[in-house]
């Protein structure tokens, strides 16, 4: 009860400082919008796996802005006040859920303005593909926010969290592509339950991965 209570207040605290620096937000906004804006500058018209792959790279890009900052912006001194009030389960849970969150608010918004500005596919079933971007959020918040804490131990957290990201990201995207292209062909949806169990099994081994090792980490 003591750990729910934790997560509650330390989830309200990231909103809280979220909503009074929107710059972050709003910097991550505005990389999605003016990308989206230049491909439609370079490109006017794609074929479907062009729509599918830009999305997906945009996506991926924003996800690493909008998620990094979670621990490597924060100061020693915080670092050091947060460990006397909670417990470290506590805090990578919390983090995990609202960089979940704020990533699923993320891609649908990125969604909404990539398909106002280029046509989705005819055939497209748009549920599974809207089911895709909303697992394939929830895979890039909880991976980037366990590499994120690892990085920010050591110096240079930023090129140490693109070292270590790459190697677990990449399954992820080869089975989060293979979703959203069967999404895109319009097949059965019988046929994508298999990667999408496949994408929470994958969460779910980040999670109990992150939950072993961060509070060693916190320690340090």
């Amino acid at each position: 009860m003591q750990i729910a209570n934790q997560i509650k207040h330390l989830i309200k605290k990231e909103m809280l400082l979220e909503w009074r620096n929107k710059y972050a937000l709003n910097g991550v906004l505005l990389y999605v919008v003016s990308t989206v804006f230049v491909c439609y500058l370079s490109f006017v018209t794609v074929e479907k796996l062009t729509w599918n792959a830009l999305f997906w790279i945009i996506m991926l890009f924003a996800s690493i802005n909008a998620v990094a900052k979670s621990f490597l912006q924060e100061s020693k001194g915080r670092h050091l006040y947060i460990y006397t009030l909670v417990s470290p389960i506590s805090l990578i849970i919390a983090k995990t859920v609202y960089n979940s969150l704020l990533m699923i608010v993320l891609t649908i918004i990125a969604l909404l303005f990539y398909s106002m500005v280029f046509e989705p596919p005819k055939e497209i079933d748009l549920l599974m593909y809207l089911v895709a971007a909303v697992v394939g959020s929830l895979s890039f918040a909880t991976i980037f926010t366990m590499v994120s804490a690892i990085a920010s131990k050591a110096g240079n957290g930023g090129m140490l969290m693109a070292i270590l990201s790459f190697p677990i990201i990449i399954p992820v995207l080869i089975v989060l592509i293979k979703l959203a292209k069967n999404a895109i062909d319009g097949l059965d949806r019988s046929v994508s339950l298999d990667d999408v169990g496949l994408l929470l099994l994958i969460n779910a081994m980040v999670m109990g991965v992150s939950l072993i090792l961060f509070p060693y980490l916190w320690r340090d």
